[in-house]
């Protein structure tokens, strides 16, 4: 099927994309499965090929009751993880029983020039069927002028039986490329799989 697109007074047929155009296409670059473990570590991958990446996770399944869920960052060979950040974070929330809800900011998943790692999930349950799931946008980790964006979102099973859905956002302050990711349980270990792919 064509797509129809005005130009001037009539309409063109369009039945191809130009040459180089990939339409924000996602490709696949590394999968992780974790299995009882304290961390996972993308450190390859991550480079100037693509203007922004996407990790998706996928039943992250921790072994401590309300363990949550995090990320940090940093650059070159460097393992220490813990490159400066300002975040903002807000959540809503809806227990089983219906009978309580909230939306509500939240100073306390936030970071105002800070080097810890980056909440994402707050506390999923340690249930067999309680886990979290959800994606992280990182833009640009590779430039050399600006300081580099993400924004998250998740959604889990938390402890305490309520669903949460949390959103995150913020820069991290260096203009050093990024170079590697790691995510980790707040608490124990978790299990789960996460998926690294680079956006056109």
């Amino acid at each position: 099927m064509a797509i129809l697109t005005a130009n001037n007074q009539s309409l063109t047929e369009i039945t191809s994309l130009p040459s180089g155009v990939s339409g924000g296409a996602m490709t696949l670059l590394e999968t992780q499965t974790a299995s009882n473990s304290s961390t996972i570590s993308f450190t390859s991958n991550i480079d100037d090929t693509y203007d922004e990446y996407v990790f998706k996770f996928y039943d992250i399944h921790n072994d401590t009751n309300n363990g949550g869920f995090f990320f940090q960052v940093d650059t070159g060979t460097n393992t220490s993880y813990n490159q400066t950040m300002t975040t903002t974070a807000f959540k809503a929330e809806h227990n089983e029983g219906d009978t309580g809800t909230a939306l509500e900011y939240r100073t306390d998943f936030d970071q105002a020039q800070g080097t810890s790692f980056q909440r994402l999930v707050e506390g999923t349950g340690d249930g067999s069927d309680e886990s979290a799931a959800g994606t992280l946008h990182l833009f640009a980790p590779s430039s050399g002028t600006f300081v580099k964006h993400f924004y998250s979102t998740c959604n889990g099973y938390q402890g305490d039986d309520y669903n949460e859905c949390i959103f995150a956002g913020g820069y991290i302050n260096t203009t050093t490329a990024i170079t590697r990711v790691q995510f980790k349980a707040g608490s124990g270990t978790f299990d789960g799989v996460i998926k690294l792919y680079g956006i056109k």
